[in-house]
């Protein structure tokens, strides 16, 4: 897939560059269950100020033994980022990421391609295995065949948006002389989130890119660089974009170097843009900003980030 061609993926992913996204909810809610105002307009002030995407977590059930007040961002993904995607017009929507093990194959198919047909080339898909075992219960899903079932999905889930009226049997479906309505309009970008219980060899054959939680820069260098050989065994003119999601709080002092917080930093914006350039420099095409933990209101947060930081890591493009 030549993915210049497709307008999300190309504005918002370029080799020996990196975007900047969002998290959902848009929001300092620290350790409180979000409110969830102001988020359309939220959503629409980071399309303005040049953020790449916004990113919408899977989350079933709220777990008070998971770390997680906002239980991904309280509304169901696709059904809020459809939402989203009506209220906004350029910029890019994408899960982090979709529990593949826990969505039927067939129905998660009809799902992204009617989301690409009303919003076409801005649906970002992550996906991962899962890792919240409440969920899989409430599934009657047995978390130790998450990696399979990821394994037997991906591939029925390619057989259903790519083919027509080409029979297949799996483990979990089988079609004859049927066909998934609609057809994306076009190819969906689908990035692996972590391991997700497979193989580096796996994620490099399969994802469009990768998607990878945040480490030292030397840290993650090695494994940028263990991806792209990965990579370039299977294809070796193919370029596939590396992401890092990071928890983030802007400190009013905008020189302040990275102060390490709980899966990510506390940095002045100014020191944010060197810092982000070191990720550059090693191969990060696009960040993850989640505003959660944040000690500053998150609308003055991303107008500063839209002043200070966006202007060196604007997107690739604007053309609609």
């Amino acid at each position: 897939m030549n993915w210049q061609s497709h307008y999300g993926f190309s504005r918002m992913i370029k080799p020996n560059h990196l975007t900047i996204g969002l998290n959902m909810p848009i929001e300092n809610h620290g350790k409180e269950k979000p409110t969830l105002d102001h988020q359309v307009e939220r959503v629409q002030l980071a399309e303005k100020l040049g953020f790449s995407s916004i990113w919408f977590q899977d989350v079933l059930l709220e777990d008070p033994t998971f770390d997680d007040p906002a239980t991904g961002q309280i509304l169901d993904s696709f059904i809020y980022l459809t939402y989203m995607g009506a209220h906004t017009k350029r910029i890019n929507l994408g899960t982090a990421a979709s529990v593949l093990s826990l969505r039927h194959p067939a129905r998660f198919a009809k799902e992204i391609a009617s989301i690409e047909n009303l919003i076409p080339e801005r649906l970002m898909i992550g996906l991962s295995s899962g890792d919240r075992r409440r969920d899989f219960e409430a599934m009657n899903v047995p978390i130790m065949d998450r990696g399979r079932l990821f394994r037997e999905a991906f591939d029925y889930v390619q057989h259903l948006l790519y083919t027509d009226y080409s029979n297949t049997e799996t483990p979990l479906g089988k079609m004859e002389n049927v066909t998934l309505v609609p057809k994306p309009m076009s190819k969906i970008p689908m990035f692996i989130t972590g391991y997700a219980q497979q193989t580096l060899e796996y994620v490099a054959k399969h994802g469009d890119g990768w998607m990878f939680y945040p480490q030292s820069v030397d840290e993650q260098k090695g494994l940028i660089n263990q991806y792209r050989k990965e990579v370039a065994s299977f294809e070796a003119e193919t370029f596939k974009p590396f992401f890092q999601p990071v928890v983030f709080d802007l400190a009013e002092n905008k020189d302040q170097e990275p102060e390490k917080i709980a899966l990510g930093y506390r940095v002045g914006s100014r020191a944010l843009v060197n810092w982000l350039k070191e990720y550059e420099a090693i191969g990060v095409n696009h960040v993850l900003l989640s505003l959660g933990d944040s000690t500053r209101p998150a609308e003055e947060v991303m107008k500063e980030l839209g002043e200070e930081v966006i202007p060196y890591f604007p997107p690739h493009h604007d053309y609609k």
